[in-house]
């Protein structure tokens, strides 16, 4: 049977349920944090002004909310640094939770900063790669050996390190950029990172109970529990209407994370590597969509637009929270395709993830999505959905 191998002999499913108070502190300091977050936001000012083009909210909704969900996470991240205090791997794991902490905590200044000074793209790419940088520092990388051993490629240890390097920055910026164009609709992004990051945790408790590593599976384990405890922290907040937005400093927070857990995946075979990436699969869709629609329409790739998908759906009509309910569906599918394919050999998965890309590719096509009229650039609201 293809799925037979689930559960590994090396550790029970149980040893994952001694991680679960994490999710719960992460999720009580969210829920708390956010709530202040929102009080300070509104004392001081520091608020999201509609704008009537890609701004569509009717008044001015509290930001603050990315610095809420980091507390949460913090907090959680630390409760596990705490039931791991005894353990051998306790030194491995410390440095590289906290080099996940510290690659957070520059994500989401630079997201703070871009939502009360509006920061220039380059200025938001630096920082993001200084995120990235942590990672590396922490000795957080892909392990290439896994891709290039069985093609029986040798690869000299300077270019293993420049290719590591390309790609930990690479998944970064892709992720976090990603998860910031996604954030648009009331409790969208914070929702599809919630279904993504479920996915990832059932990943990472089926190679924990297979010893997959032994200070990567606790470290993938606490660092799910405490990305799910905060954004459902901030969801009650930020679902229709929103009582207050994540802003950059969320987007760019769970877009960090997300892209740390993805390159985690790589540290053995690719075929997780793999997995974990068709995981993420609708930030990927609606990112790609857009700039390739910006392209073919002649439009600059990095100004913002009303004619991401979701946009696009609420111009034909779609009601804001069927919209996000379509989002959440689609997110799921292909977080259940990243899973069951995980379980299949890579060469195969390969072929199936080809072919999800290849349908995927053509709906959008065929559904006009690539289409771009109008100053907001997206489809005209008279037009409907076929």
């Amino acid at each position: 049977m293809i799925f037979d191998k689930i559960i590994g002999p090396v550790r029970p499913v149980t040893w994952v349920f001694h991680f679960w108070p994490i999710f719960v502190v992460s999720f009580v300091g969210s829920l708390a944090a956010t709530w202040l977050c929102k009080k300070i936001a509104i004392k001081f000012g520091i608020v999201d002004r509609p704008d009537d083009l890609v701004k569509t909210h009717k008044e001015p909704i509290a930001y603050l909310g990315g610095v809420g969900m980091f507390i949460g996470l913090t907090v959680g991240v630390l409760a596990g640094i705490g039931y791991l205090r005894d353990e051998e791997i306790f030194s491995p794991v410390l440095k590289w939770l906290l080099g996940i902490l510290g690659g957070g905590v520059i994500a989401c200044f630079i997201g703070l900063a871009d939502d009360i000074f509006n920061m220039k793209p380059g200025q938001k790419i630096l920082g993001q790669a200084a995120a990235a940088v942590i990672l590396l520092l922490a000795g957080i990388t892909p392990n290439l050996y896994r891709i290039t051993g069985p093609l029986n490629l040798s690869m000299p240890y300077y270019l293993e390190t420049i290719l590591s390097t390309f790609i930990v920055i690479f998944f970064v910026l892709g992720a976090t950029n990603s998860l910031n164009l996604l954030d648009g609709l009331d409790g969208l992004c914070g929702g599809v990172t919630a279904i993504i990051t479920i996915a990832m945790l059932l990943l990472s408790t089926h190679l924990a109970t297979w010893g997959y590593s032994e200070v990567g599976d606790p470290v993938r384990i606490i660092v799910c529990l405490g990305l799910v405890g905060c954004v459902c922290g901030f969801l009650p907040f930020n679902r229709y209407p929103a009582k207050i937005f994540m802003g950059d400093a969320g987007s760019m927070l769970l877009g960090f994370m997300v892209a740390t857990l993805m390159i985690l995946f790589g540290e053995q075979l690719p075929r997780w590597w793999m997995a974990s990436i068709v995981v993420f699969g609708l930030p990927i869709l609606d990112t790609t969509v857009a700039l390739v629609r910006r392209l073919l329409n002649h439009r600059p790739l990095f100004v913002s637009d009303r004619g991401h998908i979701y946009d696009q759906m609420i111009d034909r009509g779609i009601p804001l929270k069927k919209t996000v309910t379509i989002c959440y569906v689609i997110a799921s599918i292909y977080a259940v395709i990243g899973l069951a394919m995980s379980q299949i050999r890579t060469r195969y998965a390969a072929v199936v993830y080809v072919f999800v890309s290849v349908v995927s590719g053509l709906i959008v096509w065929k559904k006009g999505y690539l289409k771009m009229e109008g100053l907001r650039g997206a489809i005209r609201s008279d037009k409907k959905l076929t």
